[in-house]
């Protein structure tokens, strides 16, 4: 799964997500996206999901891009533990996404293939997305 290998801060603070991507908002490898429509954040296991679900429809014929990288920690505290004694250790790591955010890039597949993966994959994933064609 993907993970940085090291990070400046090894807890940060959560933030919001306000407005709408505008970097990484376009196709820049492939000739088919994905593209999300809704906010959120998404895990590196939901990533990870959703690359394998395109991989193995199409079946080693084309190739495939991931435009996001989870770098942001998430935090929790085990369960029964009283309020109080710090922040919580790092339990995953996730990717901060805004509408208009490019997330998978496919190309060297037929159109229908393509959009039948991005189908599969965006199932595995949090938030709403779209099909775009460069």
């Amino acid at each position: 799964m993907l993970q940085p290998k090291k990070t400046k801060y090894r807890k940060t603070h959560r933030g919001r997500l306000k407005g709408s991507a505008i970097r990484g908002s376009s196709i820049a490898f492939g000739d088919y996206a994905i593209k999300a429509t809704t906010r959120g954040f998404i895990t590196s296991r939901q990533i990870e999901s959703a690359r394998r679900a395109m991989v193995r429809y199409i079946k080693r014929g084309g190739r495939i891009w991931i435009r996001i990288f989870p770098d942001k920690p998430f935090t929790a505290k085990p369960l029964e533990v009283p309020m109080g004694w710090g922040k919580g250790s790092v339990e995953m790591y996730r990717a901060p996404v805004k509408p208009g955010r490019v997330l998978f890039e496919m190309t060297g597949v037929a159109p229908e293939v393509a959009r039948e993966a991005f189908l599969l994959a965006s199932y595995k994933l949090p938030v709403k997305t779209k099909i775009i064609v460069d």
